[in-house]
């Protein structure tokens, strides 16, 4: 038996559930197989930076997110079974009318799919084909052809590998995958059940004097569990067992061995970081861990894959339904791969105390300024004037915001203090707002594309045309909306 489909997606982590919703929204058809019988049980990657947030916001889930999760609590300090103070785990700020979302957002990995698996049904997009492991691979100048373990196979124009660090789909393509470890001790990590400890704090336990590493037993939020992780300094290797977990808990912290009455889920690893040599091959995409490995300091990885999907999903929907040059698809390698390099770095330094949690964890700085999609045409812009590459700050638009606009898989074209001519665009494609000027924009046009970022921009419309043909043929009238009258 074979199935065909647009998008074939390896994997329902994150990655994989992200650009299937993204897809489901153009009209590009996808299946998502997963080789597990169920999504992933685990909190492991349970921070959601506030540049992710966005992107939930913009995909209709953050809503749901913000009902699951919560605010990260203040850590707490143990030594000898009294408490020694508070230690805040990154820098905080406040909300700003160009950037909402001001802190991360804790919400457990295993929370995050569920969300996006039901913002997938309510788009009636793929279903998750579970317990369907991929055993081989090939490609053609047509398309991909996948076999499945239990004899299908799949024929799609497109795959996407977000089967995790360990893909198979990686593996069969021959990319290889270079890194460092950036700790050699082994971690323990695992979500438990512990009534007798409050939920007040992060509740963290350095290291003894005799070795074994720290301990961290930090509240889940909108959940009965803690997720616990624990580093093994003495040689030992980590018990993910019940009487395992209990152990190191009575041996490291003031509590005893039956205040941990469940151990809901467990693992143990040892951090490393690392790439794939090429994020692309032919019609086969690297996404999430299936591209990059993060140590989990600094809640990079999660945040990180989810905007590969992001990236990868509007173009995908561009070439598959909107008439966009194939060669858009070239840009997500130009586009991921830096991004993804900076933030291994960045999660590694901080694993190592070489850096503190801090603006760059945010990824609201993260930007594409030097890709081919981004076309400056104005000059002599000041140090701090937002450029075409960056991401579109929030802000007011008529009786909503900015991100209002934004939401959906269309492009924006923002006229901010500016009553230049336009020229006729797919309205469907282009959405045009004329806003008062506003300082994180200045005054121009501002063409924002489907995941955020200004594309191009300019002081009048000159080769505005242009550009919208490097993302979709364009030969319609758009409507434009003044907001300031709405």
């Amino acid at each position: 038996m074979t199935v065909t489909t647009d998008v074939l997606i390896v994997g329902a982590g994150p990655t994989g559930l992200t650009l299937a919703c993204d897809l489901a929204r153009r009209g590009a058809d996808a299946l998502v197989v997963e080789r597990a019988d169920a999504l992933f049980p685990g909190s492991r990657g349970k921070g959601i930076q506030p540049r992710t947030q966005e992107v939930f916001d913009d995909l209709g889930v953050i809503e749901a997110a913000e009902a699951a999760g919560g605010p990260y609590p203040v850590g707490m300090v143990w030594q000898g079974g009294e408490r020694q103070g508070e230690h805040r785990m990154f820098e905080e700020r406040e909300p700003t009318r160009d950037a909402p979302y001001d802190r991360p957002l804790m919400l457990p990995q295993w929370r995050t799919q569920e969300i996006l698996h039901a913002r997938l049904r309510e788009l009636g997009g793929a279903e998750i084909e579970f317990g369907a492991a991929l055993t081989g691979l090939a490609q053609d100048e047509e398309g991909v052809t996948a076999r499945l373990a239990d004899g299908r196979t799949v024929r799609a124009a497109y795959a996407v590998a977000a089967d995790g660090g360990r893909s198979t789909v990686r593996a069969a393509l021959g990319i290889g995958m270079a890194g460092e470890t950036v700790d050699p001790n082994p971690i323990l990590v695992a979500d438990v059940r512990i009534p007798a400890l409050d939920r007040d704090n992060w509740h963290m336990f350095p290291p003894a004097a005799d070795g074994g590493g720290f301990l961290a037993i930090c509240p889940l939020s909108g959940t009965p569990d803690f997720q616990l992780t624990a580093q093994f300094t003495d040689g030992t290797a980590p018990d993910t067992s019940l009487e395992g977990v209990r152990k190191v808990v009575a041996a490291r912290t003031h509590l005893a061995a039956d205040a941990v009455t469940e151990v809901r889920w467990a693992s143990d690893f040892r951090p490393r970081a690392a790439m794939a040599d090429r994020f692309r091959e032919g019609r086969v995409f690297l996404a999430g861990d299936a591209a990059h490995v993060h140590s989990p300091a600094g809640g990079q990885g999660l945040n990180t894959s989810v905007q590969d999907a992001y990236n990868l999903g509007w173009k995908l929907g561009a070439v598959l339904r909107g008439g966009a040059p194939e060669a858009l698809l070239d840009t997500y390698e130009a586009e991921r791969l830096p991004n993804a390099a900076q933030m291994l770095g960045l999660s590694t330094r901080i694993h190592r105390g070489e850096e503190r949690r801090g603006e760059a964890t945010r990824q609201l700085g993260l930007g594409y300024r030097d890709s081919s999609l981004s076309v400056e045409t104005r000059t002599g812009l000041p140090g701090g004037a937002l450029r075409a590459g960056d991401r579109a700050p929030d802000g007011p638009c008529g009786a909503g915001r900015l991100f209002d606009a934004f939401r959906g898989p269309h492009c924006t074209l923002l006229a901010v203090g500016t009553d230049a001519e336009l020229p006729p665009l797919d309205e469907e494609l282009v959405h045009v707002h004329r806003v008062e000027a506003y300082a994180p924009y200045g005054k121009g046009l501002f063409l924002v594309r489907p995941d955020g970022y200004v594309g191009w921009a300019g002081e009048d419309a000159r080769g505005l045309t242009d550009y919208v043909r490097l993302i979709r043929q364009d030969n319609s009238s758009a409507k434009t909306v003044d907001l300031n009258q709405a």
